[in-house]
């Protein structure tokens, strides 16, 4: 029998494995894009005279990262149009438009985003600030999180949003003082505005989702989950897109997609959630979860909240946000979901909303049939994503009901839009409450992590480095937010690893090296573990693998 040599070996650097153990090693060698062998000596007396060998020089190898909520299409997306992400103001945000404006006379309306709330006075911005730079086109610009637009007056006059439009359910229009709309629209109220604006083509979804994927893997991103696979706002379903990569063999990355949960249609959409995932059950892509959006975000007080936001100093009330689902909807669809096996993907910022999406989860477990039909037969495996604020109560829960706790550690920091947007609303208390990693951590909950890209960067690093130290990337000034919820740096890791894989059911394949699994791995440019945890954000990534094969390799100056 002739003797079997590696593909490629990596030696002469550590190893870090993400496996149970959380264990190290020195040496890892792949064989037909799986892991034949773990260790240097092992790895060593497999190479071969074409073995290619990945001399590490201290630099850390570890599994490839797993996004456990991401947007990749829609960040594509934004990448072909009007992109304001990484503006550091208002001024730097409108000076990106004029310029696009300008490029751009072709196009009937300028769409795009990624504009902040922080950078506007009370976090909205107004019509007559685009009317200056455009009064003639529609515009329409998502913001950062997702949820809200900035539109101009000819974007409200196309779509026939004026004083007398009432606020539709789950959203909210901002008025001037006469009830005009001001120009900033609150979740379920951008979609007024969205759906008149152009639809892009099938190649310019394509496309999005081509440079999602090149932009992922540059980062050491080897699979995610998609959080919204549905039409959103001026959003396309992904569904097929994600589909006809597949089909054409050029999505490399493995994708679980979270199909969108109708929040108006309750459950007699079932039926079309079951048919779609067995249209999506084999290859790359598959469509096994369900997104149900439940509350908002803080900055504009659709987050449920338990209590009441702490209002202006003039009396009024911002009210305690919105559940976008009524909780005896929300379990009935959750609970129809989980019987047919499929994964609950829950948008749980405040305390009310984690509150009501882990009751959803906690009915549906008492209720299930002892054999389920299709999925995973039970071990569904609801995660609640972003959980910005969650009751002490609540956090032995996660435990005890198996949810997944699935982090977004780059927001837990102290910023501007924290500062100003977010804190003084929400007081002390719950303020001490927000992003709460490492009591989930100690109450025994699966930490699984994401980025929510593009409403925050994809780089895992930065998300780790935030996790560690609970302060900005690349910032040593100020204050950590509630530093006794940080992470250690292996179980930031493992989170972005391990746990992310194990969300997505793939933790038989990806998530950790060990023999049999596929060589989806990262070669950072040094050892974090060897650094400063100040340091955390200036590691990059140096080469990403998929199945053994190199996908990336950073290119040096």
């Amino acid at each position: 029998m002739p003797q079997l040599h590696a593909d490629t070996v990596f030696v002469g650097g550590p190893v870090f494995t993400a496996d149970a153990a959380r264990s190290f090693s020195d040496g890892v060698a792949v064989a037909g894009g799986r892991v034949l062998a773990v260790g240097d000596q092992a790895a060593r007396e497999l190479t071969g005279p074409r073995t290619e060998i990945v001399d590490l020089r201290g630099r850390l190898l570890l599994p490839g990262f797993v996004d456990a909520h991401a947007h990749p299409v829609f960040a594509g997306l934004e990448l072909q149009q009007c992109d304001l992400t990484g503006a550091e103001d208002a001024a730097q945000c409108l000076d990106r438009i004029v310029e696009y404006v300008a490029a751009h006379p072709e196009r009937e309306w300028i769409v795009g985003g990624g504009w902040s709330m922080d950078h506007f006075a009370d976090g909205t911005p107004t019509r007559q600030q685009l009317d200056r730079i455009c009064a003639d086109r529609p515009v329409f610009l998502i913001n950062r999180d997702r949820h809200g637009a900035w539109v101009n007056t000819e974007a409200l006059r196309r779509a026939g949003v004026t004083a007398t439009t009432p606020d539709p359910p789950r959203g909210r229009i901002e008025r001037e003082p006469d009830g005009t709309p001001s120009g900033s629209l609150h979740e379920a109220a951008a979609d007024l505005v969205a759906r008149h604006t152009p639809a892009p083509t099938a190649a310019d979804h394509d496309r999005a989702l081509e440079l999602g994927q090149c932009r992922m893997l540059e980062l050491g991103v080897t699979s995610w989950q998609d959080a919204l696979v549905g039409a959103y706002l001026h959003y396309p379903d992904t569904y097929d897109i994600y589909r006809r990569a597949d089909a054409a063999g050029t999505l490399l990355a493995r994708v679980v997609g979270a199909q969108w949960w109708d929040p108006t249609r309750g459950v007699d959409q079932v039926d079309e959630l079951v048919e779609r995932r067995a249209g999506a059950v084999a290859g790359r892509f598959r469509a096994t979860s369900v997104k149900f959006m439940q509350d908002g975000v803080c900055e504009n007080f659709t987050a449920a909240m338990l209590a009441p936001y702490l209002g202006p100093p003039d009396g009024t009330s911002p009210g305690s946000g919105l559940s976008y689902l009524d909780p005896r909807d929300l379990a009935a669809g959750v609970g129809a979901v989980d019987h047919l096996g499929f994964q609950a993907h829950f948008h749980t910022i405040g305390d009310r909303a984690v509150r009501e999406a882990l009751d959803a989860v906690e009915r549906a477990r008492a209720t299930r049939p002892a054999s389920v039909s299709g999925g995973h037969r039970g071990d569904n495996r609801h995660h609640l994503a972003h959980i910005q604020v969650i009751h002490p109560d609540d956090i032995p829960r996660f435990r005890a009901l198996r949810a997944a706790a699935n982090m977004q550690p780059l927001w837990a920091h102290i910023d501007p839009q924290m500062s100003d947007l977010t804190a003084p609303f929400l007081g002390p208390e719950r303020t001490e409450r927000q992003y709460p990693f490492q009591q989930l951590r100690a109450a025994g909950a699966t930490l699984v992590a994401g980025s929510d890209w593009p409403v925050s960067s994809p780089d895992p690093m930065l998300g780790i480095h935030v996790a560690v130290n609970r302060m900005a990337p690349g910032g040593s000034d100020g204050a950590p937010l509630t530093p006794h919820q940080r992470l250690t740096l292996v179980d930031a890791l493992a989170a972005y690893t391990a746990g992310s894989s194990w969300i997505n059911h793939l933790e038989h394949t990806l998530g950790s090296i060990a023999p049999g699994r596929d060589a989806d791995l990262v070669v950072l440019d040094r050892d974090p573990f060897l650094g400063s945890h100040d340091e955390i954000s200036l590691v990059a990534v140096d080469e990403t693998f998929v199945g053994g094969r190199r996908v990336h390799a950073r290119e040096y100056a």
